[in-house]
């Protein structure tokens, strides 16, 4: 392993001045998290948790083009005719408890989701404790498009945000952008681009090992970041149709959202329309799925969330939709996708109740010790 860590650099870890550094090292690949990296992300996260001479951890992503599009879903389709329910198990159990870890991480953690910030990208930011997004900034949990599920998390930080919002984005996939983030609760400051040098030199002047403990490193750093964030916070988009998202989205069947969408939709809601027409291009098993998670994962713990997602993940390994999914968007790339079951009428609640099964009933849970 060790010959590994020294020739490849995905990603890449320094401390200097009590900040341990994390940059996601991919820049042609959108920084898209392989096993190696969150393996090597949590492990470093891990050390650093328990050495005094790292006080704060900083993330971020290599290139112009943003933190990081998520995982490489590619890697599972390529794996499908060869023991992929053996590199599933290994890849989302790593990356679960790396995202674990940041959600209860005892020092403050930085993330700067500039740019795009998709899925495991998300997953590997959003559990920070300050997290700054920009004009420049477009995130969304994207897996819908692929026949998956709104994973790393997503059960237990898509229902903190308002109202039924969690549910629009995870069942549309929609892009939102930095004031959005804000808006959801999903970040906490709002910088322009071209400030993030001058703050993150502001950041790295200091000594963070001779700041004193936890609460007064939290304070320092609070006081670094309001010096640059949120003054000239746009309005968020997402923020004028909360209340269409609340009526719409409440339901707690696809096909109910669909028809209380396409009332609105016959008496001119263009908006309404729109939405129609973007679920129906989606999985049918998926957003049904999908749905009964945020349904379910409401009210959990974040580790019950994950272990949750953990069972959902194996599932999908024999699911049709997701490996055409992936064809359709990052293999053929035709985005022409053959959905089965085709409807949201033909899908079950036999089918959606399957996702859900403990594959290791009467056995140890891979995140059985997660707490």
């Amino acid at each position: 392993m060790e010959n590994t860590v020294q020739t490849n650099n995905e990603v890449l870890f320094h401390v200097e001045k009590g900040i341990g550094h994390i940059l996601l090292n991919r820049p042609k690949a959108l920084n898209a998290l392989s096993l190696y990296m969150v393996d090597e992300i949590g492990k470093k996260l891990a050390e650093w948790e328990h050495n005094p001479s790292v006080s704060l951890v900083l993330i971020e992503g290599a290139g112009e083009k943003g933190l990081c599009a998520g995982g490489d879903m590619r890697s599972f389709y390529d794996k499908r005719d060869d023991n992929v329910e053996e590199y599933a198990l290994q890849f989302f159990s790593i990356e679960y408890k790396m995202n674990l870890a940041l959600h209860r991480y005892t020092k403050p953690v930085l993330a700067y989701m500039n740019g795009i910030v998709m899925g495991g990208g998300i997953g590997v930011s959003i559990f920070a404790s300050d997290r700054v997004v920009t004009e420049r900034s477009k995130l969304s949990m994207p897996e819908m498009n692929i026949g998956f599920f709104p994973d790393v998390g997503g059960s237990y930080f898509l229902n903190q945000m308002p109202g039924q919002m969690g549910r629009y984005l995870a069942l549309t996939a929609h892009l939102f952008n930095g004031a959005d983030a804000i808006y959801l609760g999903a970040a906490d400051y709002y910088i322009q681009s071209e400030q993030w040098t001058e703050l993150k030199n502001d950041v790295q002047i200091e000594d963070w090992t001779q700041v004193g403990n936890r609460e007064q490193i939290s304070a320092k750093l609070t006081e670094i970041l309001t010096k640059y964030g949120t003054a000239n916070l746009p309005e968020s988009p997402l923020a004028k149709v909360q209340d269409k998202v609340d009526r719409h989205f409440n339901h707690h069947s696809v096909a109910d959202i669909l028809a209380s969408l396409e009332r609105s939709a016959a008496e001119g809601d263009e908006w309404a329309a729109e939405t129609a027409k973007t679920l129906r291009e989606k999985s049918p098993i998926s957003m049904a799925v999908a749905l009964e998670q945020l349904v379910r994962g409401k009210g959990m713990m974040a580790a019950d969330c994950f272990r949750m997602e953990m069972n959902m993940s194996m599932h999908f390994m024999h699911s049709h939709d997701f490996y055409e999914g992936v064809r359709s968007v990052l293999v053929d790339k035709d985005r022409n996708p053959s959905w089965n079951p085709a409807t949201i009428q033909e899908v079950k609640q036999e089918h959606v109740e399957v996702f859900f099964k403990n594959p290791w009933e009467g056995g140890q849970h891979p995140l059985a010790d997660e707490s």
